[in-house]
Protein backbone atom coordinates (compact mmCIF):
# COMPACT_ATOMS: atom_id res chain seq x y z
CA UNK A 1 0.00 0.00 0.00
CA UNK A 2 2.84 2.36 0.84
CA UNK A 3 4.53 1.77 -2.50
CA UNK A 4 1.40 2.56 -4.50
CA UNK A 5 0.84 5.74 -2.48
CA UNK A 6 4.30 7.00 -3.50
CA UNK A 7 4.20 5.80 -7.08
CA UNK A 8 1.57 8.30 -8.26
CA UNK A 9 3.40 11.45 -7.05
CA UNK A 10 6.72 10.10 -8.36
CA UNK A 11 5.17 9.38 -11.75
CA UNK A 12 3.69 12.87 -11.86
CA UNK A 13 7.07 14.41 -11.06
CA UNK A 14 8.79 12.30 -13.72
CA UNK A 15 6.24 13.32 -16.35
CA UNK A 16 6.56 16.96 -15.36
CA UNK A 17 10.33 16.90 -15.59
CA UNK A 18 10.29 15.14 -18.94
CA UNK A 19 8.16 17.98 -20.32
CA UNK A 20 10.95 20.43 -19.46
CA UNK A 21 13.38 18.90 -21.91
CA UNK A 22 14.30 21.12 -24.82
CA UNK A 23 15.29 20.00 -28.28
CA UNK A 24 18.66 20.67 -29.80
CA UNK A 25 18.58 22.47 -33.16
CA UNK A 26 19.41 19.18 -34.92
CA UNK A 27 16.56 17.36 -33.18
CA UNK A 28 14.16 20.19 -33.98
CA UNK A 29 15.20 20.16 -37.65
CA UNK A 30 14.74 16.38 -37.81
CA UNK A 31 11.27 16.69 -36.23
CA UNK A 32 10.34 19.42 -38.70
CA UNK A 33 11.56 17.31 -41.61
CA UNK A 34 9.53 14.32 -40.36
CA UNK A 35 6.47 16.55 -40.13
CA UNK A 36 6.90 17.83 -43.70
CA UNK A 37 7.54 14.30 -44.96
CA UNK A 38 4.37 13.25 -43.16
CA UNK A 39 2.48 15.93 -45.08
CA UNK A 40 3.66 14.25 -48.29
CA UNK A 41 6.39 16.66 -49.40
CA UNK A 42 9.48 15.21 -51.06
CA UNK A 43 12.89 16.06 -49.63
CA UNK A 44 14.90 18.46 -51.83
CA UNK A 45 11.91 20.17 -53.48
CA UNK A 46 10.81 23.78 -53.19
CA UNK A 47 7.58 22.67 -51.52
CA UNK A 48 9.59 20.83 -48.84
CA UNK A 49 11.72 23.95 -48.21
CA UNK A 50 8.58 26.08 -48.02
CA UNK A 51 7.08 23.66 -45.50
CA UNK A 52 10.19 23.90 -43.31
CA UNK A 53 10.16 27.69 -43.61
CA UNK A 54 6.51 27.93 -42.60
CA UNK A 55 7.07 25.72 -39.56
CA UNK A 56 9.97 27.95 -38.51
CA UNK A 57 7.97 31.14 -39.08
CA UNK A 58 5.07 29.71 -37.08
CA UNK A 59 7.41 28.83 -34.21
CA UNK A 60 8.85 32.36 -34.23
CA UNK A 61 5.37 33.91 -34.26
CA UNK A 62 4.37 31.77 -31.26
CA UNK A 63 7.51 32.86 -29.38
CA UNK A 64 6.84 36.51 -30.23
CA UNK A 65 3.23 36.25 -29.05
CA UNK A 66 4.37 34.60 -25.82
CA UNK A 67 6.88 37.40 -25.17
CA UNK A 68 4.26 40.07 -25.84
CA UNK A 69 1.81 38.38 -23.50
CA UNK A 70 4.49 38.08 -20.82
CA UNK A 71 5.28 41.78 -21.22
CA UNK A 72 1.62 42.66 -20.75
CA UNK A 73 1.39 40.48 -17.65
CA UNK A 74 4.35 42.21 -16.02
CA UNK A 75 3.52 45.72 -17.19
CA UNK A 76 1.99 46.64 -13.84
CA UNK A 77 5.25 45.97 -12.02
CA UNK A 78 7.03 48.96 -13.55
CA UNK A 79 5.15 51.35 -11.28
CA UNK A 80 6.01 51.86 -7.64
CA UNK A 81 3.89 49.81 -5.30
CA UNK A 82 2.42 51.56 -2.29
CA UNK A 83 2.05 49.60 0.91
CA UNK A 84 0.25 51.50 3.68
CA UNK A 85 1.93 51.41 7.06
CA UNK A 86 -0.10 50.49 10.04
CA UNK A 87 1.04 51.94 13.35
CA UNK A 88 0.16 50.69 16.76
CA UNK A 89 -1.04 53.27 19.23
Amino acid sequence: MRLSALSLPLAAIAIGLSACQSLTPEERRAADERQCLGYGFKRGTNAFATCLQRIDLDRRADARAFRLQADENFDDFTRPIYYPRYYRR
